[in-house]
């Protein structure tokens, strides 16, 4: 294979966090992550997922990013299935300088954007003494 060719990347698995019996596939979306002054940005890739399909969630720093890709219906036949349906998992530990209650996400053509902004720097502070 040439380096002009296109390479097949091959899922990652990942796994839940619980032993479950349910007999469902996770996959680990490819993640990349940006750091500013300002915020971290996380980019995750959920292709297929829908908006009404992902949960995000922070809980004692943790955030887990979980997406449910479901079947799609197809008209015609088959020929390649690199897309096939499962749930995508994936888990990052966030910093307490993280600004909790102003976490954005969006969901952009199967691209995952979650802004996670930073919190103010602590601004000196005078403070008055009182007499009696």
């Amino acid at each position: 294979m040439s380096e002009n060719e296109l390479k097949i990347q091959e899922k990652k698995s990942a796994s839940a966090k619980d032993e479950t019996t349910k007999t469902e596939t996770y996959f680990a979306p490819h993640v990349d992550i940006y750091e500013t002054e300002k915020e971290v940005i996380v980019v995750a890739d959920m292709p297929g997922v829908q908006p009404t399909g992902i949960d995000l969630s922070l809980d004692e720093n943790i955030l887990t990013i979980q997406g449910k890709r479901m079947p799609e219906k197809q008209t015609g036949r088959l020929l390649l299935e690199e897309y096939e349906p499962g749930h995508y998992l994936r888990r990052f530990t966030v910093a307490e300088t993280i600004d909790q209650e102003k976490i954005e996400a969006s969901l952009v053509d199967g691209v995952l954007r979650v802004i996670l902004p930073k919190l103010a720097p602590a601004q000196p502070k005078k403070i008055t003494v009182k007499v009696g």
